[in-house]
């Protein structure tokens, strides 16, 4: 296994790595730096768009161009002309939440959940945003949305609140995008201190979970069980996706900046993308939004 820097442009807060298959392009965000990147599976060509409001995550769109969770809603960018367009807010009457990360299912439909700003109280939901651009709240009482992903049968749906320090699934009806018997997956190896952040899951169907200020990603079998940990050269690692030409190299965000003075600091490596390779590891390729 080798981890290298790959891009270091030391984004605020980091997220979000996607990597698409047909443009075979990474793309990621700064969350409160208001920005999309984007760069080739070895790190060249890095190209920057703004957006103008803090960003908990993107998708990239059949028909071209992206939709984005921005702090006041969903919305759709343009890549070529770097304009947004809002589709729905869905939380008009909560000024200090956001939306935050999400991902797209197998029949085009983006997931994303809102957070607390503050991360003090359950005021956040779960969303799905289908094609037709209709909007459901699939569930609530959440604080920090974060880590949705599916298995690669489509049956179970992972997500979690970070502060929960758990991971949860739930079984996911494909055809219709709802949620039913939502429990623990697991609780394995989530240390103190931190929190579970972003995750995606491998071709085997075993979860990776990126463990937020204490600076490890985990594994977890389809039976919840922690299979391995990856110690990271910083401490706020914050998602991953699987990527490259082969989908066997990992790719890991991570913020230069914390948002709450209670959480720790990092060196001089501190918001920057990095590479996993060798970890005999491939990833599943990311759908795009329908819509």
């Amino acid at each position: 296994m080798r981890i290298e820097v790959l891009v270091d442009v030391k984004t605020t807060l980091g997220e979000g790595p996607l990597w698409d298959v047909e443009e075979q392009r990474l793309y990621w965000i700064d969350s409160f730096g208001c920005r999309v990147f984007r760069c080739t599976a070895d790190g060249r060509e890095v190209r920057a768009w703004d957006v103008p409001e803090k960003i908990g995550s993107m998708a990239l769109r059949r028909d071209g161009g992206a939709v984005l969770s921005l702090a006041s809603g969903f919305h759709f960018l343009d890549f070529k002309t770097g304009e947004t367009q809002l589709i729905v807010d869905p939380e008009p009457d909560k000024p200090h939440n956001r939306l935050n990360d999400g991902k797209v299912d197998r029949r085009g439909r983006f997931i994303a959940g809102s957070m607390d700003t503050q991360e003090a109280g359950p005021n956040g939901a779960l969303y799905r945003l289908d094609p037709d651009l209709s909007l459901h709240r699939i569930d609530e009482g959440i604080v920090v949305s974060n880590g949705p992903c599916w298995s690669p049968d489509d049956k179970t749906f992972y997500f979690s609140d970070t502060w929960s320090k758990e991971i949860w699934a739930y079984d996911y009806d494909i055809e219709t995008g709802t949620l039913a018997n939502r429990r623990t997956f697991s609780k394995e190896g989530i240390l103190p201190g931190g929190g579970t952040d972003g995750s995606t899951v491998d071709a085997e169907g075993f979860l990776w979970n990126a463990q937020v200020y204490v600076g490890l990603l985990c594994r977890y079998a389809p039976d919840g069980r922690l299979d391995r940990v990856i110690e990271m050269p910083v401490k706020k690692v914050t998602s991953m996706n699987f990527g490259g030409p082969n989908l066997d190299i990992l790719y890991v965000t991570s913020m230069a900046q914390p948002p709450l003075p209670r959480f720790p600091g990092d060196g001089v490596l501190r918001g920057s993308l990095f590479a996993i390779h060798d970890l005999g590891v491939t990833g599943v390729a990311e759908p795009r939004f329908a819509g």
